[in-house]
């Protein structure tokens, strides 16, 4: 047997042995760690990857058994690709375009639903009329939330590359906010007249932007629309028996489903 060797990926420390390493030899840590290439250590002689530490544990399993292992609410599924393109751990490469077809298959029926609110609040903000001189305004604002709820967590993952608030000056895929793969809510305002920049990241104030559109969201109107078009683009239709035309119209609920 030989002696154990301790990887340092990103900052985390694995201990495997060489024989693990080298499993598959056509592989990028094949070929480092049967002297093809050369390694990096750390300060405490450890050898060092640069590369993302918390994935590396399914690729060193993989490694260990041939066998892709991964938790059922997975959701890194694009940087495991990457980095097992990294290391060129084809039969891993193959396995994970499997299990991708698998869950693709798993979700083409899937259903969406939007709840939207809309209320009106009143913000108050200060004027500047001259150098020293400051007043006090105010003006009435539309501020919106909209609850959206699928059973396709690749359509909210879609969804969230889609949309982006504006904060501090900045666009920020929504993306970051999905706390559940299978809810999202998102709260936002329109363009408020009058109101000084520097007022919105003050009052933390986000507005909703679709991209590659490069269109503000002002109204539910124009979201209602562009959601259609992310969906539909995606296999999704109507729920011709929910909800009541009177809701749809009025941009309260929206239903719609998908069969493949």
């Amino acid at each position: 047997m030989s002696d154990p060797i301790t990887l340092n990926v990103g900052g985390k420390l694995y201990t495997t042995s060489l024989a693990t390493l080298t499993s598959f030899p056509d592989s990028m840590l094949g070929a480092m760690f049967s002297g093809k290439m050369p390694t990096k250590r750390d300060s405490q002689g450890n050898c060092f990857i640069d590369r993302d530490g918390k994935v590396f544990r399914y690729i060193l399993n993989f490694l260990r058994t041939s066998h892709l292992d991964l938790p059922e609410d997975f959701q890194e599924m694009g940087l495991l690709r990457r980095e097992a393109d990294f290391y060129q751990v084809q039969p891993l490469i193959e396995a994970l375009q499997e299990k991708e077809v698998e869950l693709s298959k798993a979700e083409k029926n899937a259903m969406l639903n939007i709840t939207l609110n809309q209320r009106v609040q009143t913000v108050h903000f200060t004027v500047r009329e001259a150098p020293q001189i400051y007043s006090l305004s105010s003006s009435s604002m539309e501020v919106f939330n909209a609850n959206i709820f699928s059973t396709s967590c690749l359509f909210l993952k879609l969804l969230g590359s889609k949309l982006f608030y504006c904060s501090n000056g900045n666009l920020s895929s929504i993306t970051s906010h999905l706390q559940d793969p299978n809810h999202l809510t998102l709260d936002w305002v329109a363009n408020v007249e009058g109101l000084p920049e520097e007022e919105y990241t003050k009052q933390n104030l986000k507005r909703l932007w679709v991209v590659p559109a490069n269109k503000q969201i002002n109204s539910f109107q124009v979201f209602v629309e562009e959601v259609l078009k992310i969906a539909l683009s995606d296999g999704f239709c109507i729920d011709s028996s929910h909800p009541h035309a009177v809701d749809f119209m009025n941009n309260k609920i929206i239903r719609l489903i998908r069969y493949r």
